[in-house]
């Protein structure tokens, strides 16, 4: 399935308007203190966005004034010099992979497969994958995932996945097992990110398969 194109609205950049792709919108804002942009699912939505003001769509229009009191998200643009994570599953249970990416080249950095799986096991071990990764490497650059329950289960070193465990599925739950321990085992400082989708579009390690 082709991915859905959306429009990117730039408020205040190196240059305004509307823009078709991510790298394009990008160019705009990287390095611009307080850039403003938004991502839309349509051009026409787009288009009257971009007449209005900026507040008006990065405002968190909640109810619940103990959270955030109405106040501005000011998101800002991510940080290139890091890896994103991703993953991707065929079917809930089924065809299951992860992989992780720089996120300023989009360079593979690694990946895994696994015939029987689900997307929030992928989004976990992709996590701890890139954890293990980047302190190998003795990198000091943040980690990012579109996954909360990902971050959840990280930070509680613990893979709460439902898929039964059974001939098809051991090799994986032991391969989870291993993440498991690793994050038992060593400490880390990377700062672990949530890419904002809805602002910045698809993450680098997207599969591109909506």
């Amino acid at each position: 399935m082709a991915k859905k194109q959306k429009y990117y609205v730039v408020w205040k950049g190196i240059q305004t308007g509307i823009f078709e792709t991510w790298e394009e919108c990008q160019k705009q804002i990287n390095g611009v203190e307080g850039a403003k942009y938004k991502s839309f699912e349509n051009k026409t939505e787009a288009q009257f966005a971009f007449k209005e003001k900026a507040e008006k769509h990065l405002y968190n229009n909640t109810k619940n004034k103990t959270k955030t009191n109405n106040t501005i998200l000011n998101i800002g643009t991510p940080i290139m010099d890091s890896i994103a994570t991703d993953a991707a599953c065929s079917g809930n249970p089924g065809k299951m992979e992860y992989q992780g990416v720089s996120t300023k080249t989009k360079k593979q950095l690694f990946h895994y497969y696994h015939p029987k799986g689900t997307n929030n096991i992928g989004e976990f071990l992709g996590l701890v994958h890139g954890l293990s990764y980047l302190k190998k490497h003795n990198l000091d650059i943040p980690l990012y995932t579109d996954s909360v329950n990902a971050i959840k289960w990280v930070k509680g070193k613990k893979c709460k996945t439902k898929l039964e465990r059974n001939q098809q599925t051991e090799d994986l739950f032991q391969y989870i097992e291993r993440a498991e321990k690793w994050l038992k085992e060593n400490t880390y400082t990377t700062e672990i990110l949530k890419w904002h989708t809805d602002t910045w579009g698809e993450i680098p390690a997207d599969f591109g398969r909506k």
